[in-house]
């Protein structure tokens, strides 16, 4: 399977700060408002850029300035989900979000996001759901021993990547359809069986 052309990965912290619980909460309502505005306001806003550009100056002027504020909200959500304890900010390495920009994306391509999208954007709310749970049974865990499994933090992370490529997706940036998986290329594919004498 090739790699899908967005790129979201974070630096898990050695151990995460119980007070940082409290404040997600909060970030939580900010996370789901900026993010029912990104949803609704992202192909509209494709449309008239491309329109205004052309497509292949909309990527290249205008793509980093989009791929900016997804980062930020990607980083919003790695936040909220406890995958790193710091609040999304320029000198913060730990998440990494890439994008690289393909297609020739029009008014009517843009604007069909929105419909195309659909099947993407009900897998993410059904996953979301699980996150929701999987998001209180880790921050008891934090509270009590400042961490959580592997296993829940790895499926948090595949949540925020789902919506990372989606909204990249709904951005007109990439052309290809985001996949349904948490994971794809080649670092998600387990070696081959080595053949016996």
């Amino acid at each position: 399977m090739a790699d899908y052309p967005v790129t979201f990965e974070v630096t898990r912290p050695a151990k995460f700060e119980r007070p940082q619980v409290l404040i997600r909460i909060v970030a939580y309502f900010l996370l789901s408002l900026v993010l029912s505005l990104v949803y609704w306001a992202l192909p509209i806003v494709a449309a008239i850029w491309a329109s205004q550009k052309g497509s292949q100056r909309f990527l290249d002027e205008d793509g980093p300035k989009i791929t900016g504020w997804l980062r930020w909200t990607t980083a919003l959500s790695a936040y909220v989900y406890m995958l790193t304890d710091r609040f999304p900010s320029d000198q913060d390495t730990s998440v990494r979000y890439e994008v690289q920009p393909s297609g020739t994306p029009s008014i009517g391509s843009a604007l069909l996001r929105l419909i195309t999208s659909i099947p993407s954007v009900i897998v993410f709310y059904i996953l979301n759901w699980v996150a929701t749970i999987i998001w209180l049974i880790a921050a008891v865990m934090v509270v009590i021993q400042e961490t959580y499994p592997e296993g829940l933090y790895d499926f948090q992370c595949g949540v925020v990547r789902w919506q990372a490529r989606l909204l990249a997706y709904h951005a007109s940036l990439v052309d290809a359809y985001p996949p349904f998986a948490f994971d794809t290329g080649p670092q998600s594919a387990s070696p081959p069986a080595a053949a016996a004498p």
